[in-house]
């Protein structure tokens, strides 16, 4: 496929035999390939096969001499677990991805899901929360799910304890969906082992990593943003002022989602991130019909449509204006960096971005080798 038809008004087609979804596996498993050098990579060579056979000399190219790509039997591996548990791959394109994620800059190319992909083309609310919640945030939690699943609404949580649980039990019969941060196949925490058997039968599980993973802490913050880009809008129920929930927050407003919060009262530490956010704009919520109010009016027994493009079309690859703002970001880091080392931290607070955008061009420039990163998270530029 040339870089011609690339760019063109029709988007490419996913994959469509086993042999390309196998490439595209493989592809997004190998080292330094992240979302968006992964969608980078496939408009610059047209395929996935093209690209793996392209990564090696890239890599060569960045200094990087003793560079492989993901080797198949990993892949054979993976499909193997997914067989096991009944596990689906959905690709970005496919009819069954959601839709909701299609136009994210940084939207997994695939997921791999467990139960019903059906439920993500209704419409979504997330409703997220502290793990350690009161009894009163975990009744209002149950309320919300429960009250918003009756007007046709799927919930979508993190599988957490606390809210996220209360939250998912109140859905199950009208609709749930637990994102992971690990493997599809890997509960955490083990204690809600049977309300993720529950899920997998009457709702959904997703997750974007690899079968087997076991969720470590930089695994959340990229569920997060899959949470919060699922769904039209963002519900906080209890939270603190630095917690998972008001990275969510803060993702579904670099995504363009409605923020909601669950007021609290000012001594009760648990409430004092929904009270901030309140503060800052995110609409207060008393009941479900809150929530329903801060949405534009829709009919909730059928699929929610894709958005409109300029092309009529939903493109499974950025748009050209998307890879215009890309190119910018890169040019900004670029000022910014220099020989002496930069914490990433910094460099993100100085660019006034989010993590969640920074992060894709940092792998896409480290790729290229115009970037060096470090150890104790620091970045200095190359030549």
């Amino acid at each position: 496929m040339t870089e011609e038809q690339l760019s063109s008004n029709h988007p490419p087609l996913p994959p469509t035999t086993e042999e390309e979804r196998f490439s595209w596996l493989r592809l997004l498993r190998s080292r330094k390939v992240g979302p968006a050098t992964f969608r980078r990579l496939l408009r610059e060579h047209g395929t996935a096969q093209n690209a793996l056979a392209a990564l090696p000399e890239m890599a060569r190219a960045a200094g990087i001499e003793d560079y492989e790509t993901c080797p198949p039997g990993i892949v054979e591996a993976e499909l193997r677990a997914a067989r096991a548990v009944n596990a689906r791959l959905l690709c970005l394109g496919d009819a069954d991805f959601p839709p909701a994620l299609v136009d994210l800059q940084d939207a997994p190319p695939m997921l791999w899901a467990i139960g019903d992909p059906n439920l993500l083309k209704r419409p979504v609310i997330a409703l997220v929360g502290a793990r350690n919640c009161s009894s009163l945030g975990s009744r209002m939690a149950r309320s919300l799910a429960r009250d918003l699943g009756e007007q046709g609404y799927v919930v979508v949580s993190g599988l957490a304890r606390g809210i996220d649980t209360s939250a998912h039990l109140a859905a199950l019969d009208s609709g749930t969906v637990a994102v992971m941060a690990g493997g599809v196949d890997v509960i955490y925490p083990a204690e809600n082992m049977k309300l993720a058997e529950r899920i997998a039968e009457r709702g959904l599980r997703l997750s974007e990593q690899p079968l087997g993973t076991v969720p470590q802490a930089r695994h959340f913050p990229r569920r997060n943003r899959i949470i919060s880009g699922l769904a039209q809008a963002v519900v906080v129920v209890e939270a603190a002022a630095r917690s998972g929930s008001l990275i969510t927050a803060r993702d579904a407003l670099d995504q363009g989602r409605e923020v909601l919060a669950v007021p609290g009262h000012p001594f009760d530490a648990r409430a004092a991130g929904c009270n901030m956010l309140i503060r800052d704009g995110a609409i207060l919520v008393r009941d479900a019909q809150d929530v329903i109010d801060a949405l534009p009016p829709q009919k909730t027994e059928t699929p929610r449509e894709p958005r409109e493009s300029s092309t009529n079309s939903v493109s499974p690859f950025p748009r050209q204006t998307t890879a215009q703002t890309a190119e910018k970001l890169h040019a900004r880091i670029l000022e910014r960096l220099g020989p002496s080392p930069l914490a990433e931290d910094q460099l993100i607070r100085d660019l006034a971005a989010s993590a969640g955008e920074v992060g894709p061009a940092l792998v896409d420039l480290e790729l290229d080798g115009k970037i060096l990163r470090q150890a104790g998270g620091l970045l200095s530029r190359v030549g």
